[in-house]
């Protein structure tokens, strides 16, 4: 089964949605789709399913980039296709009891948070009833982590270094670092091969070709064999798509000089491991 995560972002808004995502992106991919076309896409691509993250910006910003009812009616529609992730704001008064609602009673998957965006730092004290309560219901964390291309958000919060007290602090606590922190691939190499509860994504905003960013990242940045030797169990499929595209981004996957079963590892066993999936 081939798993990754995919931004809700196009999927079921109202046009005030639609209109806060392009301000809040500044990118030129945020129209609304079709469900119909996000799941061509995902044929055309061999993804079997795809994670919806949305994300709560309600203090900071006072909109939802997809709310998590919005994710529990999509993945309700279309179960054997996607798999539905909460977000809260930590800044929220009210955050721990929208975060029990969306894993007790909406039964959602796993938790989202960007803290460039959303203005905190993982290891803040505040932080803790959220993470406590991931590890109550046993749900992982996917973090942004690096840099952003998006308007008003600060990379400082979202360091690879950033996480490591929280990876200290929650063994149990299933967490990954999306975009592999880049551009600071080896801080999230070092938190790798030191937390086997971090992970990481290959969801890369490459700014050449996915072959020629993925050779950078995974043979450059990384040893060329880094992956094969030391990391072929916590690395994970992701591509943000549909801002970008998944089918460019599997078929440069597919292509590394990396072996079989740790792309299939990639591709999707991980993500299962990750999100507490059983086959």
């Amino acid at each position: 089964m081939h798993v990754h995560p995919a931004f809700l972002e196009p999927v079921c808004k109202t046009e005030y949605q639609n209109e806060f995502a392009k301000k809040m992106y500044g990118l030129y991919k945020t129209d609304q789709i079709p469900v119909d076309a996000l799941l061509t896409l995902m044929d055309c691509s061999g993804v079997d399913k795809a994670v919806l993250l949305p994300l709560d910006l309600t203090t900071e910003y006072g909109g939802i980039l997809g709310t998590n009812d919005q994710v529990k009616e999509l993945t309700a529609t279309y179960p054997d296709r996607f798999i539905g992730f909460a977000s809260v704001d930590p800044h929220r008064p009210d955050a721990t009891e929208i975060l029990e609602t969306a894993f007790a009673e909406y039964h959602l998957a796993g938790l989202k948070l960007h803290p460039s965006k959303q203005k905190f730092y993982p290891g803040d004290e505040y932080m803790e009833p959220i993470y406590q309560i991931c590890e109550k219901y046993n749900k992982p964390i996917v973090f942004h982590c690096g840099m952003s291309v998006e308007p008003d958000t600060l990379s400082k919060y979202a360091r690879p270094v950033e996480f490591e007290e929280t990876a200290y602090r929650h063994p149990k606590l299933r967490i990954c670092l999306a975009h592999c922190g880049w551009p600071w691939v080896q801080e999230t190499c070092m938190l790798m091969l030191k937390y086997r509860n971090v992970y990481a994504d290959t969801a890369f905003l490459y700014f050449d070709t996915a072959p020629e960013f993925y050779h950078k990242v995974f043979e450059v940045d990384m040893g060329p064999h880094w992956i094969d030797r030391s990391f072929r169990h916590q690395i994970m499929f992701g591509s943000d798509d549909p801002r970008l595209e998944m089918r460019r981004m599997k078929k440069a996957i597919e292509a590394m000089d990396i072996r079989e079963s740790t792309k299939d590892l990639i591709f999707g066993q991980n993500a299962i491991e990750f999100l507490g999936l059983e086959v």
